[in-house]
C-alpha cells in the first residue's frame, strides 16, 4: 500500500471537531478580526466569507448571519441580499481573478454535501479552463496555486471599492 502524505489536512479533521462546540458561521462575524477569519464584506443580514478549505482560489461562501439549516427560514430581505451578495462576489472575482466560468450553489443537509449542514450557505467558485488535472483524480490533492492571505488582500481591496 502506497500513502500519499498530507499532514495539513489535520487542521481541517481538528476544525470538523469544533464545529461541533460551535457554529463558525455564528462565531467568525461576532468577532472583529475578519482578515483573520477571511471574512471579506458585512451586510447588513448576510456576510461573505473565503472558504478556508478551497476547491479552487478565491472560492467564496455568501453566509446569513441567522442561525439556520433551512432556506424556508430566511426572510425576503436576507434571500434578496444572498443573492446580491453573490452578484457582487461574481463581479469581484471576475475583477481579480478573471476566472472563465463559475460553480454557484447550495449543500442544503449533510446528505446533500454540506460540510456544515446547520448553517446554510451559497458557494462561489471560479473555474478555469484546464483548472483540474491528474492530481485531485489520481492524488486526491486539489492544487491551490495562491495563499489565502494574497487572495484575501486582492478581493477585500475590491469589496471595499464596490
Amino acid at each position: 500500500m502506497e500513502r500519499l502524505w498530507a499532514p495539513w489536512r489535520m487542521t481541517y479533521i481538528k476544525s470538523v471537531k469544533k464545529e461541533e462546540e460551535g457554529c463558525i458561521f455564528c462565531t467568525k462575524p461576532a468577532q472583529t478580526n475578519d482578515k483573520e477569519n477571511l471574512l471579506l464584506f458585512r451586510g447588513k443580514k448576510c456576510f461573505v466569507l473565503m472558504n478556508l478549505f478551497p476547491y479552487n482560489n478565491g472560492h467564496l461562501m455568501i453566509i446569513p448571519y441567522k442561525h439556520t439549516s433551512d432556506i424556508l427560514d430566511i426572510d425576503k430581505e436576507t434571500s434578496d441580499e444572498m443573492w446580491e451578495l453573490l452578484s457582487r462576489s461574481k463581479k469581484v472575482l471576475t475583477t481579480v481573478m478573471n476566472p472563465e466560468g463559475f460553480n454557484i450553489g447550495m449543500n442544503i443537509g449533510r446528505s446533500a454535501g454540506a460540510g456544515i449542514d446547520q448553517h446554510i450557505h451559497m458557494h462561489i467558485v471560479p473555474r478555469w479552463n484546464g483548472d483540474t488535472n491528474f492530481m485531485p483524480v489520481t492524488g486526491e490533492t486539489k492544487v491551490i496555486s495562491q495563499a489565502l492571505s494574497e487572495t484575501y488582500d486582492a478581493l477585500f481591496a475590491v469589496f471595499s471599492c464596490q
